[in-house]
Formats: C-alpha cells, sequence, structure tokens
C-alpha cells in the first residue's frame, strides 16, 4: 500500500502553520481593502511553497493529493483567499504530475519557471459567454495560427490573483476548429491586461479580475496540449475547494470555543461554555468536523491508492466537496450564534469568515448540479 502521507511532509506542514499565523495578521486588513496579498506570497515564494506538487524530478517536492490538501486545509485557517488562490496553481501542476498528458518538454518547461523563478500561475477557463468550464462549453477565446507562432484573442473572468500572475494557462479555441487547447501566456507580453472587475463580499483577497488578451503573439511551442473530445474525467484536485472551506471552518470553530472559555457575563458565576446551550452547539460542530473531514480524506485516500480507479471516482468527488463546504458553513453558523452579536463586528473575524465560506457554495460543481449528478448515475446508468 502506498504511503499517504510522505516524511518529508511533515516538515513543510509545520512551515505552512507557522505561515498561517502569520497570514491570519493580515487577514482582516487585506479584507477590508480588498488587496491582493503580495506579502503572503512572497513568503510563501520563499518558503518553497509554490513548487511542493512540482515532481521531484524538476526540483520539486512531489506530494500527493492528500498532502495537498492538509496544506490548503492549514494555511486557509490563516487566510482562505490565500489558500485557495495559491491552490489553483499547486493543482494544475498536480493534475500534470498524475496525468502527463503535456508533452515532457512542456511540463518541464512550466515546472521549471516554478522552480526556477518562482513564476506566479494559475489557469484561466472560466468566460462570462460560456460560463465554468465544468459546463462543457468550448471557449470564445480564440488561438490563431500565425507563422512561427499563435495569436490570442479573448477574455476570462474570475481569474485569481490576475494583479499579481507571472503567467496564464489560458484555454482556447484553436483555429476554431472547436478543439480546446492550453496556451502558456506571459504577462508581461504586449497585450494582456487586468480588469479589475472583482467586487464580491467573499474572497475579496483573490482578486479574481477579469484577464484580457488583446492581439497576444505567442510562440508556437506556448500551446501546451490541445484535448482531444473525451467523457470528462474526474479531477481530484478540485478537492482543494472544500479543503479551503474547511479551514476557515476550523477557524471559526477555533474563535467560538476561546470566546465560549474566556467570556462570562456577569449573570453567569463561570463562562459561557458551561451553558448547556453552548455545549450543545459545540457538539454540532464536532460532529460537522468529524463527517467533514472523513468524507474528505477518505475520498482524496482512494484517489491516491487506487490510482486505476480514478475514472469511477467522479460521483464520490462531487459529494465530498457537497458535504465539506455545506458542513463548513454550518460550522461557521454555529460558531457566530455561541459569540452572538459580537460576530457581526466589522473588526471580528467571524464576519469574515461567514463571507468567506459562503463562496464555497458557488464553486463549481453547484449543489443542485451535484444532486442531479448522483441522480443521473444511479437512474441513467
Amino acid at each position: 500500500m502506498m504511503t499517504i502521507v510522505s516524511e518529508n511532509s511533515r516538515s513543510y506542514i509545520e512551515d505552512v502553520k507557522k505561515l498561517a499565523e502569520i497570514f491570519a495578521g493580515r487577514a482582516n486588513q487585506v479584507d477590508e481593502e480588498a488587496t491582493f496579498p503580495y506579502e503572503n506570497f512572497e513568503e510563501i515564494k520563499e518558503s518553497g511553497l509554490l513548487s511542493l506538487t512540482v515532481p521531484k524530478e524538476y526540483g520539486g517536492s512531489g506530494i500527493n493529493l492528500v498532502e495537498f490538501l492538509q496544506v490548503q486545509q492549514q494555511l486557509a485557517k490563516g487566510d482562505g483567499p490565500t489558500a485557495l488562490s495559491l491552490g489553483w496553481q499547486l493543482g494544475v501542476i498536480l493534475e500534470q504530475a498524475e496525468n502527463r498528458n503535456w508533452s515532457k518538454a512542456n511540463f518541464e518547461k512550466v515546472s521549471r519557471l516554478i522552480v526556477e523563478e518562482k513564476a506566479l500561475i494559475n489557469l484561466a477557463q472560466t468566460e462570462k459567454a460560456t460560463g465554468s468550464p465544468s459546463r462543457g462549453g468550448i471557449p470564445t477565446t480564440i488561438a490563431k495560427k500565425e507563422q512561427n507562432g499563435w495569436r490570442i484573442n479573448g477574455a476570462k473572468s474570475f481569474t485569481s490573483m490576475a494583479v499579481a500572475l507571472d503567467y496564464s494557462i489560458v484555454t482556447v479555441d484553436v483555429n476554431q476548429t472547436g478543439t480546446k487547447g492550453y496556451v502558456l501566456i506571459d504577462h508581461s507580453l504586449p497585450g494582456v491586461k487586468v480588469k479589475e472587475t472583482w467586487d464580491s463580499i467573499s474572497m475579496r483577497a483573490t482578486k479574481s479580475d477579469d484577464l484580457i488578451l488583446e492581439n497576444v503573439f505567442v510562440s508556437e511551442d506556448a500551446l501546451l496540449f490541445e484535448e482531444t473530445p473525451q467523457k470528462p474525467f474526474p479531477k481530484g484536485w478540485y478537492l482543494q475547494i472544500p479543503a479551503v472551506y474547511l479551514g476557515i471552518a476550523e477557524a471559526a470553530r477555533d474563535y467560538a470555543i476561546e470566546f465560549a472559555s474566556n467570556f462570562q457575563p456577569i449573570t453567569l458565576p463561570h463562562p459561557i461554555k458551561e451553558v448547556p446551550e453552548v455545549r450543545r452547539k459545540i457538539g454540532e460542530i464536532e460532529l460537522e468536523l468529524v463527517k467533514a473531514r472523513e468524507v474528505l480524506y477518505g475520498v482524496a485516500t482512494k484517489w491516491v491508492e487506487q490510482p486505476e480507479n480514478r475514472s469511477q471516482l467522479g460521483a464520490e468527488l462531487q459529494a465530498a466537496k457537497h458535504i465539506v463546504t455545506n458542513s463548513a458553513n454550518t460550522i461557521v453558523d454555529l460558531a457566530m450564534r455561541i459569540v452572538g452579536a459580537r460576530s457581526l463586528s466589522a473588526k471580528n473575524p467571524l464576519q469574515r469568515h461567514f463571507r468567506d465560506v459562503r463562496a464555497g457554495l458557488h464553486n463549481p460543481p453547484t449543489d443542485d448540479a451535484i444532486v442531479y449528478n448522483l441522480a443521473k448515475n444511479v437512474l441513467d446508468s
């Protein structure tokens, strides 16, 4: 049986916990100002976390899905937007490390950018016209072949970290043939622009703005991969989404427990942790945490231990996203009920956790899509 958590992972998990504590101290400010957490990412780069999922053969740590989720969960306890943003880069590289469907040269090129240049990279897929890529639409962004390269025109929405990215991996319609391609775009090229459209009340510091590509010319080898039409293959790394929201919920739970252990109104001879209703709510929080952790890591462990069965795990991956994100929302709600009106103060972290954790319900696949897919699997098989 494969070792799920490697020995080397234990050392960087401690580093991640230390970073999370630092990020927690900045979280309120970057949320209030809706600014990108540049300081956080400078420290992430210095710590080597950008290359965690890069294979060891290219100078990275080569961590697996379970280890990746542990990193995301811990970082999110400090700052959810930072964790979610980092997770897009780590996840895209993890997928390639598992599947190797790019050419060896292209994967090595991107890996070297991360390891040697500490490049910040995201996968830009979502478009206003087609919605989430999980819905299966062909991109309206076009890559037109020209002599010695490709001419790219289009726009992407919800591009996390857009203002800070060094590169994007952009999905395109190759020569308007209906074939989806993945093109590496250097953000220093002429025609690459960021339109600051991100006005969400949740995950404000992800700065998920629009990426605009106007007559951007890239070299021929910038086309990393062309996707052949096939039945969608499950993406285990998307579990980073519920892992992040679970981390946010744990931060809310910790705050509520500390508050209940120390707050003693003059009407009581003891802190409110002794009040039966408060104890019941804390018990409900613990039940939700057990459920969420077991489901999340149970499915992730299957992904790591049984690679031959990954094509069959789609329903379980979706169910895990549904269960964990909904549990996370329940936990934050219960934490706020324990703390009471103080949780609505602008300076109280619980109101931020409440806003941030709501975003998990809208990250694809959404609850309705998951439920209908689960029904389809048993009714139409």
